[in-house]
């Protein structure tokens, strides 16, 4: 199988997002109170981060399907342990 060369912009593009992405959950954490859903918003910020990191750092998005299946699969484990991290959060 043929690797994928992915252009410098768009390493540049996913990096700065990342960094943009870094700058707001600090800037959420520190200065915006959402009560009980600090957690919901932390949580969309570092998957949206995960996601990213998924499809362009490592390739995801130029891979076969396979790999597509084990990703899809991984996340599915993560949202049912953040289903545990939620109900234990809100259900104390």
């Amino acid at each position: 199988m043929a690797h994928h060369v992915v252009p410098f912009k768009t390493n540049l593009i996913t990096l700065l997002a990342l960094v943009g992405l870094t700058i707001i959950t600090v800037i959420t954490a520190k200065f915006v109170d959402l009560g009980n859903f600090n957690l919901a918003l932390a949580m969309l910020i570092a998957s949206v981060k995960a996601s990213i990191v998924l499809l362009w750092f490592m390739h995801l998005k130029y891979d076969g399907m396979m790999n597509r299946v084990i990703a899809v699969t991984a996340v599915l484990f993560l949202l049912i342990f953040y289903g545990f991290s939620f109900s234990d959060l809100y259900f104390r």
